[in-house]
């Protein structure tokens, strides 16, 4: 019989991950109420020009620092 390892793997906190834009988008449109605005990549370069210094490279999109930025950004448009 096997025994099971009671240690639990620990998986990153997919907020904090840092990530490229096209992964940002893709889960920041997967994750948030269908009445918000909805994330591109143009829309996001915008973003991005607005908020310059949020970044310090360019695969620095994450979910816990840019969401609610974002969200609010992105309703302000219309």
């Amino acid at each position: 019989m096997k025994r099971l390892s009671k240690t639990k793997e620990i998986k990153p906190d997919v907020n904090s991950i840092k990530t490229n834009v096209v992964d940002f988008v893709s889960y920041y449109n997967l994750n948030i109420p269908k009445s918000f605005p909805r994330a591109s990549l143009e829309s996001m370069e915008k973003f991005r020009a607005a908020y310059a210094s949020l970044f310090s490279g360019a695969d620095d999109w994450s979910i816990e620092k840019h969401r609610k930025k974002v969200m609010d950004w992105l309703s302000s448009k219309g």
